[in-house]
């Protein structure tokens, strides 16, 4: 495949020669998987999503396929190490962080729970940036993620299917025809999913944009045919790159374009493979769609590709010729919305004058749809009920005309879900409380989960041994399994084992990080570990502040006992967010004082972490000692990092805030240290007006450190470099940062006293690991699956295609 021999041969060669021979044992799964879908005629999950964080593939289809081992000893009998070969794979990092994570872990559990189900997304050339940091400061390259090519991706050019922006509209017999459009052209790659160790293999279908073959009818009247072949960049430029936000709406053209490109060409694939699967008749199309959502569902991951629900009535009305009553109930059983957050700068809401440009019919269908929602209100609530019309529109009347995304998502769904307990409360509650009290029956909790198979089997083999040498292998499948690791949680033999994991990879990654960063770590001391998006709400800010305190402590008293930290930060910032950005400068110029303070030595270092990314994590989490969920109560709806880092042993110091609630339930408040203000106690303190300085005079510390960055003496004496973070925390902080400082100040010191105790600390790891067993992603998707789509989840295993079948057995 590749034209080399081994004397021209590089290792990014023996990577792509490993990785070709792997999925050699992957498509035959793969097509067999699918011929049996299309021959049971089951019905199928679409998984609509912007962002799929995938990171490396090689190991996971490796490990998922069950041939780890012998490629490990293929490769050591030609003298190379697996190891060295896996650092060629580039990042897909098709993903902000969270959202996109989770699809990813989604398609995992679908595969392994043998679910017909399909990931939908976009190709981008470019993934999230790399980070880089240059004086302190993030600088961001673009990820070129594709530059070597995708051994794992297969082109299917055969299924291209047309994309329509602008144009106008018209009336032809009676029926809206959508014309004069601009066309661009959805070309799908597919991708692998294999499930764990049961021949499935689901399929992820990422589209990529083309300019159609034909060029406009301007190129014969000027004839300048060099321009017009220039200009294709222009649409194949909706494909070129990921929107590098987090939990922040940025309303611009370009983002709509992805957005409604998804949407079309994923549901022109739904609606193909309904018509033409009917128990493998090719001739035999179907033609009564009120048999679709026995046959669909369509999952909305967040608001981003909530135009599949005017798109899915665009087809049925316009192409099929459905009545607009039929078309609508088909449409709402195939549909349902996830929410992932309730900060409101992250909601959608699209101008309508940007709509009605770019997709003319589809602001019609919007308004449509909006008027008999109206109609259903005003029946509900009075014809004159002014106030109920104006908050369950979605059409946004005040200032410029708007189309709020979510509450189209709601009234064109049959399920709302949030991603935790406390957040599906709370979007009943405040953010979605109208729409509750007209729908109640549409809202439901499925608490997000992570994959076992990539956050424990693959990045911390020891700790899996270890594990499966007490309870069986059979936990990467029924993860509930690990609570019986409890009646070992006070053997010292056990203990023991399970912190010389811990050590060993804690050893690993400083070697790793002192390489990299230059700075010397102790493995011995307590890594502290805080990696997610860089976001005021996320508090960072807060870490920092205790960063200093710990440093002012060892100052003022070089000779006390300390236990000794690194405490480590990791997180992009979204290129635009300036004090996300003055945040990791902060960190970072922070760290240059403390690490190269002769008086702390190794009691304390601080330690950013470039780049982080998947890959990155899976080095992390095992190695973690202390997790920091400190987020404001009410602001992360779920998170899952906290799950990665508890699965791995790491006990959690957090906010009583998203999963870490339910996590806390899981293994008792005895194994976590939770402190600061709960949601009710945030509203009441918002309530009652916040006021940052009456923190900050009443606790010396913590002026002190306030101080300190207000004088410059972390940035080289100039008191301007951070004055818009102190200005921000002493008077517009949204996030009451100082209001928690108290609290997490006394958990942090009960987290030092009890690492001490190594016993106890490594009691409370076991009970950690051992109550993670709800946060798997398997849970989750099963609930997904009974509750939302009618799918029912399954441990059956398909045949192996590469096993003897008896006819080929030879004679005995």
């Amino acid at each position: 495949t590749l034209i080399k021999d081994r004397h021209v041969a590089t290792t990014r060669d023996y990577y792509f020669a490993l990785a070709n021979t792997v999925k050699d044992h992957l498509v035959s799964r793969w097509i067999k998987t699918q011929q049996y879908y299309y021959e049971t005629d089951p019905k199928r999950v679409y998984y609509l999503s912007l962002e799929f964080y995938m990171g490396r593939s090689l190991t996971n289809t490796m490990i998922n396929l069950g041939v780890q081992g012998a490629c490990d000893e293929a490769l050591y009998q030609l003298g190379l190490d697996i190891e060295d070969l896996e650092e060629n794979e580039s990042d897909a990092g098709l993903g902000n962080g969270g959202l996109g994570r989770l699809a990813a872990c989604f398609l995992d559990s679908m595969a392994t729970l043998a679910m017909p189900a399909y990931g939908y997304g976009i190709r981008y050339e470019y993934g999230i940036f790399a980070q880089k940091i240059e004086n302190c400061e993030q600088v961001e390259e673009p990820d070129d993620w594709l530059r070597y090519g995708n051994p794992w991706e297969k082109g299917r050019p055969e299924y291209t299917v047309p994309v329509n922006f602008y144009g106008k509209v018209i009336d032809e017999n009676g029926r809206r025809k959508w014309v004069n459009t601009q066309v661009v052209l959805a070309m799908p790659y597919d991708n692998p999913i294999p499930g764990y160790n049961n021949n499935v293999c689901n399929t992820l279908r990422l589209w990529s944009a083309k300019s159609p073959l034909h060029f406009n009818l301007r190129v014969f009247n000027t004839g300048d045919y060099i321009q017009a072949v220039l200009d294709r960049n222009l649409a194949e430029n909706i494909s070129r790159v990921l929107y590098p936000n987090d939990n922040m709406f940025e309303g611009k053209e370009l983002r709509l374009k992805q957005e409604y490109f998804l949407c079309a060409a994923t549901l022109f694939d739904v609606v193909r493979r309904f018509k033409h699967s009917k128990f493998g008749t090719k001739e035999m199309a179907r033609t009564d769609f009120l048999s679709m959502p026995e046959k669909v569902a369509i999952q909305l991951n967040d608001t981003h590709p909530a135009l599949a629900i005017p798109e899915l009535m665009r087809i049925l009305v316009d192409d099929e010729g459905l009545e607009w009553d039929k078309a609508w109930d088909i449409t709402v059983k195939c549909c349902a919305y996830t929410n992932h957050t309730i900060l409101p700068e992250a909601l959608e809401r699209w101008p309508v004058s940007m709509l009605e440009s770019i997709l003319p019919r589809h602001m019609e269908i919007i308004y449509f749809i909006n008027h008999l929602h109206m109609e259903e209100v005003k029946l509900k609530y009075g014809a004159e009920n002014w106030e109920k019309m104006k908050v369950l529109s979605c059409i946004e009347e005040d200032g410029e005309k708007r189309v709020n995304m979510a509450n189209l998502a709601i009234i064109g769904s049959h399920a709302v879900n949030g991603v935790a307990a406390i957040h599906s409360e709370l979007i009943k509650k405040t953010l979605f409380k109208n729409f509750y009290e007209l729908w109640p029956h549409k809202f439901q909790n499925k608490t997000n989960g992570i994959t076992p198979r990539r956050w424990l089997l693959l990045c911390n083999p020891m700790l899996a041994d270890v594990i499966s040498d007490k309870i069986g292998d059979d936990w990467p499948v029924h993860l509930d399994q690990l609570t019986q690791l409890k009646q070992w949680a006070d053997d010292e033999k056990f203990q023991r084992e399970v912190m010389k994991v811990k050590q060993d990879n804690k050893n690993k990654l400083a070697s790793m990080l002192s390489e990299s960063t230059g700075v010397d770590i102790n493995p011995n001391s307590l890594f502290d570990i805080q990696v997610k998006r860089i976001h005021e709400y996320k508090r960072q800010l807060l870490n920092i502040l205790h960063v200093i305190t710990l440093y002012n402590r060892i100052k003022q008293n070089p000779k006390a006992p300390v236990v000794p930290r690194t405490v480590m930060i990791g997180g992009k910032a979204a290129p635009g967010y300036y004090m996300a950005k003055q945040i990791i400068k902060l960190f970072n110029m922070v760290g240059e004082v403390i690490n190269n303070d002769p008086v702390v030595g190794d009691k304390l270092k601080v330690v950013f972490l470039e780049n982080y990314r998947v890959t990155l994590a899976e080095k992390i989490m095992p190695a973690a000692d202390l997790s920091e969920q400190i987020s404001t109560a009410g602001t992360e709806a779920s998170g899952t990092g906290n799950m990665k880092f508890m699965l791995n042993g790491g006990l959690t110091i957090g906010t009583l805030d998203g999963a870490n609630v339910e996590m806390a339930e899981e293994m008792g408040l005895d194994n976590i240290f939770i402190f600061g203000m709960t949601v009710d106690e945030v509203e009441k303190l918002q309530a009652d007006g916040y006021d940052a300085l009456t923190y900050y005079n009443a606790n010396p510390e913590l002026k002190q450190v306030i101080d300190m960055i207000n004088s410059g003496y972390f940035s080289q004496g100039n008191k301007d470099t951070f004055k818009d973070v102190t200005n921000n925390l002493l008077y517009h902080d949204r996030f009451l940062t100082l209001a928690d400082y108290d609290a997490y100040i006394a958990a942090q010191e009960k987290v030092a006293a009890t690492y001490t105790d190594t016993k106890t600390w490594a009691k409370m790891a076991i009970h950690n690991i051992a109550s993670s067993g709800k946060f798997s992603s398997d849970r989750t998707i099963s609930e997904y699956a009974r509750e939302i789509w009618g799918v029912e989840p399954t441990h059956q295993k398909l045949p192996d295609p590469h096993a003897l079948q008896k006819e080929d057995s030879p004679d005995v």
